[in-house]
């Protein structure tokens, strides 16, 4: 009876997907949540490739997943990925229903890559066994969902299979602990100029030792818990990198990768640290597939960081920079603010992190606002900060709190009238900092932005 329901609810999913693109509707996970309806264990029937690559985590993980799927394909390899849908339990069951045969069989893929919502993996991992299972880093995310990362670290070691071979962060003491019973591979990066010993940012979720409760020492600290620590009490430590990072070079846009004792040259693909580690999971997991370094290098030089992320792009006498920020998450404002603030040049930016599934309710928790950093908005270089949505008087008094003389912030509501208020001063850099649910609206007033700024460049060559 099982398999029939299974069948119907497969059969049922497959018809939406035409009728979804007749009647012009997105609906990019509607197939896996209609078959979910008609059978909750959906996921336990439907076959899955010869491997199967599950990449979860707090940030970074869409960004892992793209660019493992990316160079999978480039290398000729045949591949299932949910980059077109969500990551939870129905965008997973709609990569498997696009897949897969009419008897529910997954038959022209090699390998799936799966980027996986942490909160979603005990209805996942069970069905669908990883033979790999990646995990970026465990930070605080939304404190109405996720609440401490050692809760969502307890939930993955609840829920991943026994048999899953771990690709861990060694320099995150929380994520580098999950399925401790395990097969486990380690990636860091060395000691980076910049880094510091004690913690300079609100959030510094490992203070103390997990075994003894002794207070921590970091021979390093990226940012927040990141880095590695030792503890004098009982001689815990960070693990030791399988694959490490070292002679990172921003600037130069170089690094070495060294493993089992020998070292690689690469080019960085991106200017941030926090990409640095994106990167470096992406080179662990290849290697753990039997890619070569020579051949992880040639398809590194042809991988960007998806657009949507992070793009940049000379417009007129000023370069616009959209720049993900996700709302409801500290960590993810802070490494943008302290990104920004680390580049060189003037800016202008635009806050747009604004939380439009909430608007329908009657309040909202700002408190990740509080949380995240935004003393790094606080520089001298970053000349003016407009503040758009609903939150910008929240936004305002975060800024003031932090520092930010009050003649640098601007408040308006539309987001459209908030991109008039930009300067575009020639040669400044202009970013907008947006979430994931004000994607689609983002991108419209980035668009309009872009007119502006071709617009008052036009008006100033007619005027010469």
């Amino acid at each position: 009876m099982g398999k029939l329901r299974f069948l119907f609810a497969l059969w049922m999913a497959k018809l939406s997907i035409p009728a979804l693109k007749i009647t012009h509707h997105n609906g990019t996970d509607f197939p896996g949540s209609l078959a979910l309806k008609l059978c909750p264990d959906f996921l336990h029937y439907v076959t899955r490739p010869a491997t199967v690559i599950a990449v979860t985590g707090t940030n970074g993980k869409t960004t892992v997943s793209n660019m493992l799927t990316d160079i999978l394909e480039a290398s000729g390899k045949r591949v299932l990925s949910n980059r077109a849908g969500s990551n939870i339990a129905s965008g997973i069951s709609t990569a498997f229903i696009r897949s897969s045969n009419l008897l529910g069989r997954v038959t022209h893929c090699d390998i799936a890559v799966l980027e996986v919502d942490e909160r979603s993996s005990p209805r996942i991992y069970p069905h669908v066994k990883p033979d790999y299972v990646v995990i970026t880093n465990l930070f605080r995310d939304s404190i109405m969902r996720n609440a401490h990362p050692a809760y969502i670290a307890d939930i993955l070691t609840g829920c991943i299979p026994g048999s899953a071979k771990m690709v861990l962060n060694a320099d995150d003491l929380i994520s580098s602990g999950v399925s401790p019973a395990n097969e486990r591979v380690y990636f860091a990066i060395d000691r980076m100029e910049g880094d510091v010993v004690d913690c300079i940012n609100l959030i510094d979720d490992v203070r103390i030792c997990p075994r003894c409760h002794t207070k921590l020492t970091y021979t390093y600290r990226r940012y927040h818990h990141i880095g590695k620590a030792v503890c004098p009490g009982c001689g815990f430590h960070s693990p030791e990198a399988d694959y490490l990072a070292q002679n990172v070079d921003i600037a130069a846009g170089t690094m070495t990768l060294r493993e089992g004792g020998e070292s690689y040259d690469y080019k960085l693909i991106t200017d941030s640290a926090f990409n640095v580690y994106n990167m470096t999971t992406v080179i662990a997991v290849l290697r753990q597939l039997g890619f070569s370094h020579r051949q992880i290098r040639g398809y590194m030089d042809n991988t960007a960081i998806a657009a949507s992320r992070h793009s940049k792009e000379q417009v007129g006498e000023v370069r616009l920079i959209r720049q993900m920020s996700k709302e409801k998450n500290a960590l993810a404002g802070s490494r943008a603010f302290d990104y920004i603030a680390g580049c060189g040049g003037r800016k202008e930016i635009l806050l747009m992190m604004n939380c439009l599934g909430d608007t329908r309710h009657w309040s909202e928790n700002t408190c990740w606002i509080y949380d995240a950093d935004f003393e790094f908005l606080n520089n001298d270089s970053i000349v003016q900060l407009v503040c758009a949505g609903a939150r910008c008087t929240d936004y305002k008094l975060r800024l003031l709190m932090a520092g930010v003389p009050e003649d640098r912030i601007i408040c308006e509501y539309d987001e459209f009238k908030a991109a008039e208020r930009l300067q575009f001063t020639p040669g400044d850099d202009i970013y907008l900092l947006y979430g994931t649910d004000s994607l689609a609206r983002a991108y419209k007033v980035y668009d309009y932005m872009k007119q502006l700024a071709a617009a008052r460049s036009e008006k100033k060559e007619a005027q010469a």
